[in-house]
């Protein structure tokens, strides 16, 4: 399960790369590009929950895999039109932040759900999975270009690949097995509420993550050095909770970022310091909103990610 996680991270680093890439790479000299960002960013994070319920109710996931690459492709092949005639139609563009958007959400969902159920909702390898997709966009930023567009595209293709083949060879099929935990069983009122608590929780994490590295200019070494650190940070939670535990590992990590919130402002240290730490939670909310709604982890994956969005955009409108 260790090969299909890696193969899982590195689709993630891929994917979201890539439509970040398709993105710049077609609305270059458009003035209302911000239009489009928005447009896939509503698409690729508020409909998870949507993707995340079809995800939970299909007994061959590995369709979900292959419509997000279909999509991806012809996302693709729409940016290249776009980039190459130099057409600037509003239509083709809202189009492509469509492909995108939902190619992204569908992929999202199936690689939380595949990793979750794949692993019996191992800590570790949640982090690993969601790790690689902010270092991907950063990478995409620094180093745009179609030949960073295509290389990505064809690694997802072989990744899929690799992915399907050694999936499909194992002892399980698609529909891999439930979660851990499958002894606890807890009312709905219980369950919503804490999952309302999980969703507060990571609304505030994406607001503290784009505040703490707010105050650093973002050259392009400096935005490969926040993709890289929060990655690590992400990885690095899981780790973190089987070698201390799960309430000590809490206890330090919001220890930490209240220090490093604190003494950001005289050193620059502390705000990747801060950053590291924030992302070391994101393991730690995933893994029990997993409990919650434990053989519905593609729903589960949905929720937290829709409840980026609004720490995000409150991070922008006050940065």
């Amino acid at each position: 399960m260790a090969v299909l996680t890696g193969l899982a991270a590195a689709l993630h680093f891929c994917v979201d790369g890539l439509c970040l890439c398709c993105l710049y790479l077609a609305t270059a000299g458009v003035s209302d590009l911000l239009r489009y960002f928005i447009a896939y960013n509503v698409l690729a994070f508020l409909t998870q929950p949507v993707t995340g319920l079809l995800a939970d109710r299909m007994k061959q996931r590995h369709w979900m895999l292959l419509a997000s690459l279909l999509l991806l492709v012809a996302a693709v092949a729409l940016t290249v039109a776009v980039s190459s005639c130099s057409i600037s139609a509003a239509f083709l563009l809202v189009v492509l932040s469509v492909l995108l958007g939902i190619g992204n959400s569908l992929f999202h969902v199936w690689g939380g759900k595949e990793t979750a159920v794949n692993t019996c909702n191992d800590i570790r390898a949640l982090g690993v999975f969601v790790s690689t997709g902010t270092f991907g966009l950063a990478v995409s930023a620094v180093f745009l270009s179609q030949t960073l567009m295509f290389f990505m595209l064809l690694a997802i293709s072989v990744l899929a690949l690799a992915y399907l083949r050694i999936a499909t060879g194992g002892q399980d099929d698609l529909t891999g097995s439930e979660t851990g935990n499958a002894d606890k069983e807890y009312s709905k009122p219980f369950v919503w509420m804490v999952l309302i608590l999980i969703m507060l929780i990571v609304a505030g994490r994406s607001y503290l993550g784009e505040s703490l590295t707010g105050v650093v200019a973002k050259t392009p070494t400096v935005m490969l050095l926040i993709g890289a650190v929060a990655m690590m940070g992400k990885m690095a939670g899981g780790w973190l909770v089987k070698w201390m535990g799960m309430i000590p590992s809490i206890i330090v990590m919001v220890a930490g970022v209240i220090a490093c919130l604190v003494e950001r402002a005289d050193h620059t240290g502390f705000a990747f310091a801060g950053l590291f730490i924030v992302n070391c939670t994101m393991p730690v909310t995933l893994y029990w909103a997993n409990v919650m709604l434990k053989g519905r982890e593609g729903l589960a994956f949905g929720l937290l990610a829709a409840s980026l969005m609004p720490g995000y955009l409150i991070a922008m409108l006050l940065n």
